[in-house]
């Protein structure tokens, strides 16, 4: 049986099309993060090898890190089966990829008394982010 027509993206209907992406940290698993790529984010992540999301709330594309320092080298990327999600093993450099100082945005366990912290924080964002 002949091999299927391979895609050559994600599954873009055009450029404003944002797909969710998430990084994981390439060394430990962890995910650190979900963000958004529109096409042009996504070609710059190939491009360059570091990680460029699209900005929802300043409509413009986030090349992560420029604000703090904590840059995401990305090891690899991949595409799930119907191409509609985005999956970047990274490094993470600098001391973590949340804005509120933690290294993963899933610092947050919810339990039935509601949320509960379950994470320290590993840098200050009000020094980071003035």
């Amino acid at each position: 049986m002949p091999e299927p027509e391979q895609p050559t993206e994600p599954a873009f209907a055009d450029d404003q099309t944002l797909l969710p992406a998430i990084a994981q940290d390439a060394a430990t698993g962890r995910v650190l993060m979900l963000a958004y790529m529109n096409r042009e984010a996504y070609q710059e992540t190939l491009r360059t090898g570091r990680a460029v999301y699209y900005s929802r709330s300043r409509q413009g594309l986030w090349r992560k890190g420029d604000t703090s320092g904590h840059h995401q080298q990305v090891r690899r990327l991949l595409v799930d089966c119907d191409r509609d999600t985005i999956l970047l093993e990274v490094d993470q450099l600098g001391p973590g990829a949340c804005h509120n100082g933690y290294e993963s945005c899933f610092y947050r366990e919810a339990t039935t008394e509601g949320l509960r912290v379950v994470a320290e924080r590993t840098f200050d964002p009000e020094v980071t982010y003035g």
